[in-house]
């Protein structure tokens, strides 16, 4: 069922995470009336001003959540118009619903939190094998995403409240299956279609561009020739990998700790022992306790006689299952793998002892200690790798805390120079050329930090020069930058991007040679004449697009069929221009019963998403949503 969406899982995601994830924290409506900021205003609910740098902040945090999930994730999807509107109309959905919560008096108990947070698979993976939550590793993982337990709890019960403004309109959807017959069918109704596409390379020997052309063209649009505001500068890191790498550990060092933990690098002693086992439970009645005692002391003075028939009298009266059979062997155990009574009487053992009668929960015993391995020593030469390691990350570890303070006081007391804090700490100046204010993957990795390139485009980093303040970018990894250029965001000379103008010009005129070509043969087609080079007649459906794009689909779908055959002219922006002859319309073949309940379920659910986009546009209106800013237009058009 929709093989179409499921062998398009890479975009379908995209598209999910570009209109339906989150794009910040909410703490209900007030969380948006102190958020302040600067800049003009982007959109407004029910009074509420919405501002750019706030719309800003949230697109980065979108983009450095989505780096975060996913590190080989193509982040220029996220550098255009499109992505930014999308963020700005996430952020606008998401104080709707924090209004309608406020409006409708809806909250979440701490019941339900409670359960909601249990079934969290991010925190059940926290837990203990008692089932008790591991607090410190639950603060560490919130504490990573910039967020204590009271934040994300006070996220959960929003979102959990927000959920309900629309769990009532879409959770009693419903879409009776003749409704929904009729929609499937129309849904994935097929045609049969010729086509011809015009490619703008191949008109591109027939474009001529004059100097003056590209002249005007650079004149009349500037703005497509900026460059963006940049800086090189100058940064420190101070991490825990170059702490340790300046840690020297000496032989004495290393042979001391060897010595004083011997324990840890050494074999531990192995006891093989056989025993006879009387059962009995700790509350069974005294009389039974002692008729068992009574018979381990007898099969005891049997053993003391006769020591070498202890297998045999195992066989024949041990009541331990998993050993009678083998004599009551054990095979070799060490300590801590038995229970204390029986562990204790087997480690006083001499080799071919017999033990006293042993009372342990499981009843009484006889143990016969039939072997020895007695502890190795790993040589020092063995184990000095490891004990280097972990002495290093020990030092290391109590250095980095002791420098990250010196790191974080020293940027900021000498602010006007990164060279002290690199002199005294021994660290490495390092620079970056053409750094801007968004992070991107040709930046280095430890610069590619929202909070960091927040402060190092602030006025003191660039008309002051002064160093930022310590950043942590990483677990155990600070930051400090600062600006020694910087160049404001300006448009190029003409002379620098000519070649690109040019470009634009040849591309541009090779668009509308294919165009114009397209145009040509629709209107020929639609007079009845003659089309060349039309592609041999197949089924397009939505489940099977062929080779074509979303927007030819939904044009070759979408065609008027009163007349067939209808006439279909594309525009496919840079990809040139589409004809199509759409030659008649074909019923849906009908699906196995198996598939046919399946799409049910699916159209309800669409149909339950529907209502609740529609009453979500109703909220919009009722509490005066408006987006200030234009949505980006579409490319291209549709002519028939």
């Amino acid at each position: 069922m929709f093989d179409y969406i499921r062998n398009h899982t890479r975009l379908m995601g995209f598209l999910l995470a570009l209109f339906i994830v989150p794009a910040f924290v909410l703490v209900g409506v007030d969380g948006y009336s102190n958020m302040g900021g600067r800049g003009e205003t982007v959109a407004v609910v029910a009074g509420v001003p919405i501002k750019k740098d706030a719309w800003d902040a949230a697109h980065r945090a979108e983009v450095d959540r989505m780096r975060a999930s996913q590190p080989n994730l193509d982040l220029k999807l996220f550098d255009s118009d499109e992505a930014r509107y999308a963020t700005l109309e996430r952020m606008v959905r998401d104080l709707v619903l924090a209004t309608a919560v406020q409006k409708s008096n809806l909250i979440t108990s701490d019941q339900k939190l409670a359960r909601d947070l249990q079934a969290n698979e991010a925190i059940a993976a926290l837990r203990k094998p008692d089932g008790t939550l591991d607090v410190e590793r639950y603060r560490q993982l919130l504490a990573a995403q910039g967020m204590s337990p009271a934040g994300f709890e006070a996220q959960m019960r929003q979102d959990l409240s927000q959920q309900q403004v629309l769990q009532a309109v879409t959770a009693s959807s419903f879409a009776p299956p003749t409704v929904a017959d009729v929609a499937l069918k129309a849904f994935f109704e097929r045609r049969e279609v010729q086509w011809l596409r015009l490619d703008p390379a191949t008109f591109r020997d027939q474009v001529k561009v004059t100097d003056d052309e590209v002249a005007a063209y650079f004149n009349a649009n500037p703005a497509q020739f900026q460059a963006p505001e940049q800086a090189d500068v100058q940064y420190v890191v101070l991490d825990l990998e170059s702490v340790t790498q300046g840690i020297a550990i000496s032989d004495a060092d290393l042979k001391a700790y060897y010595e004083q933990n011997a324990s840890r690098y050494s074999t531990p002693e192995e006891r093989r022992a056989s025993h006879i086992l009387i059962t009995t439970s700790p509350t069974a009645p005294a009389a039974e306790r002692e008729a068992a005692k009574a018979k381990a002391t007898e099969l005891l003075a049997q053993l003391r006689s006769k020591p070498d028939t202890f297998a045999s009298v195992a066989k024949q009266h041990s009541q331990d299952p998993g050993s009678a059979t083998s004599g009551g062997d054990l095979s070799f155990f060490q300590r801590g793998a038995m229970v204390k009574p029986f562990e204790d009487a087997a480690f006083a053992l001499a080799k071919g002892d017999i033990s006293e009668v042993v009372e342990s929960e499981f009843g009484y015993h006889i143990i016969q200690l039939t072997d020895i391995r007695p502890s190795v020593q790993r040589p020092l030469e063995a184990v000095k790798g490891d004990i280097l390691a972990e002495l290093k990350r020990q030092l290391a570890q109590k250095e980095f805390a002791a420098k990250a303070e010196q790191f974080g006081n020293m940027v900021y007391e000498q602010s006007d120079s990164l060279a002290p804090v690199v002199e005294r700490l021994q660290l490495k100046l390092q620079t970056a050329d053409a750094v801007g204010r968004t992070p991107n993957a040709s930046m280095p990795r430890v610069l590619a930090n929202a909070k960091l390139l927040d402060a190092l485009f602030s006025a003191d980093s660039i008309e002051k020069k002064l160093n930022t303040e310590s950043v942590e970018v990483g677990p155990n990894q600070l930051v400090s930058a600062r600006v020694v250029t910087h160049r404001p965001a300006h448009t190029l000379a003409l002379s620098e991007v000519s070649s690109q103008v040019r470009e634009r010009l040849v591309a541009q005129k090779s668009q509308d040679l294919a165009r114009e070509a397209g145009e040509k043969s629709l209107a020929a087609g639609k007079a009845g004449e003659s089309v060349a080079k039309l592609s041999a007649l197949q089924i397009v459906s939505r489940d099977k697009p062929l080779i074509f794009s979303p927007k030819e689909l939904s044009s070759v779908l979408g065609a008027d069929m009163a007349s067939a055959p209808a006439w279909i002219g594309v525009d496919l922006g840079a990809r040139g221009y589409g004809v199509y002859k759409v030659v008649r319309v074909l019923d849906r073949e009908a699906p196995p019963a198996e598939i046919a309940a399946q799409e049910l379920q699916q159209y309800t659910q669409w149909w339950g998403g529907a209502e609740g986009v529609a009453y979500l546009n109703f909220l919009k209106k009722r509490f005066k949503a408006d987006i200030k800013v234009p949505r980006p237009a579409p490319l291209g058009s549709v002519t028939g």
